[in-house]
């Protein structure tokens, strides 16, 4: 029960981060990726660091710099080139590699063996993903793709280290760290990258401040306790259900509409994300090579 309710609690995240297409579209003006990515994070950092009083203390001002610039920085910045320079499904079925990567980067860093269903739900995941959004017109651009996917393994390695360096402090300590450090790098970049931004309407606050405190200090507080609690693998599988809340949002909000294969991706989507939490309890042959120090055997299970 437990771990049930731990899966809904981190599943709300990537839930509500599909909801952040549809904000951005509707809420804030167009253009701005960097800086609408650097008020997402640092006011709603600093927020957090006012509640908690709280400062990191040796070598976690170093850790949370890296995991602030893996899981907000790195990837918003690179989440964006491949939004401008991709058709938005090829996008986000470049994005959709990042739950393959975490369980390599799972058994590298922290030594959890190769499920072979974490791998096959992966694998589903990225095909439902496609259905859900590749169009017969999506262009492939090589920098737009280069950019997909380094922006996929730069927060598949936040999730792992996330894991991996175990903070001291509470979850939303560790949330106000990582946002507050993520935006202070971003800040530079939203200045040189891009210009000012025109005055504010209550529109665009209302954007950002839902941008800033459901989906980033609230979503990240969920995901960064899902990530101590559960196999990192299995939570990277539940970042599949952002696509599909954008997309289903799109139908029910924007009369946009929903396919017959959209509608067969949302449901292979699901089976993926169920299958990923079945990887922990049930063990079945899976054959992947890989070299390693000592020539070891390699541990495989699913």
């Amino acid at each position: 029960m437990n771990r049930n309710l731990d899966l809904m609690l981190t599943a709300l995240a990537p839930a509500i981060w599909g909801s952040s297409y549809l904000v951005t579209t509707q809420f804030l003006p167009d253009g701005y990726p960097v800086t609408v990515a650097f008020l997402r994070a640092l006011p709603a950092g600093l927020l957090l660091l006012l509640v908690v009083r709280r400062l990191p203390s040796g070598w976690w001002w170093l850790r949370v710099a890296i995991l602030g610039a893996l899981n907000f920085s790195i990837f918003w910045a690179l989440l964006f080139v491949a939004a401008y320079r991709l058709p938005g499904g090829v996008a986000a079925t470049v994005g959709a590699i990042q739950p393959l990567v975490v369980v390599f980067l799972a058994r590298g860093l922290l030594g959890s063996p190769i499920r072979g269903l974490s791998v096959l739900a992966a694998l589903f995941g990225l095909g439902g993903v496609a259905l859900l959004l590749l169009t017969p017109q999506a262009a492939l651009d090589p920098l737009g793709v280069a950019a997909g996917l380094g922006g996929a393994v730069s927060m598949a390695a936040g999730t792992v280290l996330s894991r991996k360096w175990q903070p001291p402090v509470g979850l939303l300590t560790f949330t106000a760290w990582q946002l507050t450090a993520g935006g202070f790098i971003l800040l530079p970049l939203a200045f040189l990258l891009e210009p000012a931004l025109p005055p504010l309407t209550d529109r665009n606050v209302m954007g950002l401040a839902y941008l800033g405190l459901i989906g980033a200090a609230f979503t990240y507080a969920l995901w960064f306790r899902g990530i101590a609690r559960l196999e990192p693998a299995a939570v990277s599988a539940l970042g599949f259900l952002s696509p599909t809340t954008a997309v289903v949002l799109g139908w029910l909000i924007l009369g946009e509409a929903l396919t017959p294969l959209q509608g067969a991706g949302i449901l292979i989507v699901l089976a993926s994300v169920w299958l990923s939490q079945q990887a922990g309890r049930l063990r079945v042959a899976f054959p992947i090579a890989r070299c390693n120090p000592g020539n070891k055997p390699l541990e495989i299970e699913t």
